[in-house]
């Protein structure tokens, strides 16, 4: 089987719920995970709980931090796996760490950079005429270091 990049989102504790603190990380970037291990203690305004990893595999970036605040759905974690069950989470256009080939299909140019960005960043870009995935002197102060829209809206001004 060939291996793969996933972005493991933070999970959806209900309509009401929409942000988590991270309480404790349990993992480090470069950990060997196996699924249902756990990767960190969460917690909302309701309860806390164990989140766990969804599939066998190796941690290659966290987007959140002890004490940070993450909003659901949001991109946890960035892991190398070989699970087929996780393949609708596959992030495209990312190198494998251990093929060194494209995830996914061959025929795709890696990013210019590994930032990550929020959906209203890269939608601030690209109504700015920019390719987000080109941009890599932007600073990242969002939520588990992505790059956030107030992000975006500075780059923009200081590029006048």
């Amino acid at each position: 089987m060939s291996n793969f990049i996933i972005d493991v989102p933070v999970p959806s504790m209900g309509a009401t719920v929409s942000e988590l603190t991270v309480i404790n990380l349990a993992i480090a970037p470069g950990a060997k995970v196996a699924k249902g291990q756990k990767l960190a203690a969460l917690e909302s305004d309701k309860s806390a709980f164990d989140f766990e990893s969804p599939g066998d595999g190796t941690v290659i970036a966290i987007m959140a931090k002890n004490g940070g605040t993450l909003l659901s759905g949001a991109p946890f974690l960035r892991m190398e796996t070989t699970d087929q069950s996780l393949k609708h989470l596959e992030v495209q256009g990312v190198r494998s760490q251990v093929s060194g080939q494209a995830a996914g299909t061959s025929n795709l140019k890696p990013q210019a950079s590994n930032l990550v960005w929020t959906p209203r960043a890269i939608k601030l870009a690209q109504e700015a005429g920019l390719d987000h995935a080109k941009i890599s002197d932007i600073e990242a102060t969002g939520p588990g270091g992505r790059v956030s829209g107030d992000d975006v809206a500075k780059y923009l001004a200081s590029r006048k």
